[in-house]
């Protein structure tokens, strides 16, 4: 596995845990040598992740719209930046410079990307693996509802789709040992 996509808030957040768990996981891509691949802002979660990857000699590369990187709110260390036009440009690149694919907590605009890559893993579109960090039981209502649409026949179950875990260093071993070359498929 070379790189991460990270999918997360532009904001902090009431809980210091989703802090912990934005810089945990930026260090330990790091510490195991992925890079990381985001939506390349410096601020709330996604500034915490970069700086953690960052400050552990980590690879991180950001993708950004156009209007983004012409208000100047790209990362200024990053190792590579992309600027695309349009926003599915912008997340196709993320899909494409990427081995799989995390979500931390975050709002509309987070919702959107996991959605998005969900429904090409549940169409056979991406055979790369999506992980949710349920901190502190963060998407514990989204998971809820995942269950009930599986229970009402309108959505295949998503625990093949979709790893979740609390911590980062759980999720980032399930999702180095499913993109492993050696599993069977």
């Amino acid at each position: 596995m070379k790189r991460i996509c990270v999918f997360c808030a532009s904001q902090l957040g009431w809980r210091i845990a989703y802090l912990h768990a934005a810089q945990n996981l930026g260090t330990g891509l790091a510490r195991r040598g992925i890079g990381l691949v985001y939506g390349g802002g410096t601020l709330g979660l996604m500034g915490a992740v970069a700086d953690a990857a960052l400050d552990a000699g980590g690879e991180v590369t950001g993708v950004v719209s156009r209007q983004f990187a012409a208000e100047e709110k790209v990362h200024k260390s990053l190792t590579r930046v992309y600027v695309a036009s349009t926003t599915p440009e912008r997340l196709g690149l993320m899909a494409e410079l990427s081995d799989a694919f995390i979500v931390l907590p975050g709002g509309i605009g987070t919702l959107e990307e996991f959605w998005e890559v969900l429904t090409l893993v549940q169409r056979a579109e991406t055979r790369k693996p999506c992980g949710l960090l349920n901190v502190e039981g963060f998407y514990d209502d989204l998971l809820s509802f995942l269950d009930h649409a599986t229970d009402e026949h309108l959505l295949p179950s998503h625990h093949s789709m979709l790893m979740v875990e609390k911590e980062p260093d759980q999720l980032l071993s399930n999702l180095c040992a499913e993109c492993d070359p050696d599993r069977p498929l």
